[in-house]
């Protein structure tokens, strides 16, 4: 089975502010990024597990015209302070490269920007 990070076009993540970090996945066809979706290997539950963090803090949007996966959450520490070890928030996306993508039954939606909160 494929990781994320063979299917995928981009993984990044970066600073949204020096409280917030932001990841984007991105996928080259809508195929693709359907089929990761539907194998429910990378949801709000599964980040904050992969994360280590409370479900609530993580903001998870399904971006159906771009292809496109992006979560933010909190910094684990404030941009630049002395414990920091990555100020621009660029290294962070390792954990997802190699998360491990199912088989799945793809259903297209067609509903454009999704927030999940629950």
């Amino acid at each position: 089975m494929p990781t994320l990070g063979e299917l995928a076009k981009l993984i990044r993540s970066k600073n949204a502010g020096a409280f917030t970090l932001t990841f984007d996945i991105m996928f080259q066809d809508e195929e693709t990024y359907q089929r990761v979706l539907a194998s429910k290997v990378l949801t709000k539950q599964s980040f904050a597990k992969l994360y280590k963090l409370p479900e609530d803090k993580v903001m998870f949007f399904e971006c159906d015209a771009a292809h496109a996966i992006k979560i933010s959450i909190p910094r684990p520490y404030i941009q630049g302070d002395l414990d920091d070890g990555d100020i621009y928030g660029g290294q962070q996306h390792a954990p997802l490269v190699d998360l491990v993508v199912p088989d799945g039954n793809v259903k297209l939606k067609v509903d454009g920007l999704r927030r999940h909160d629950e």
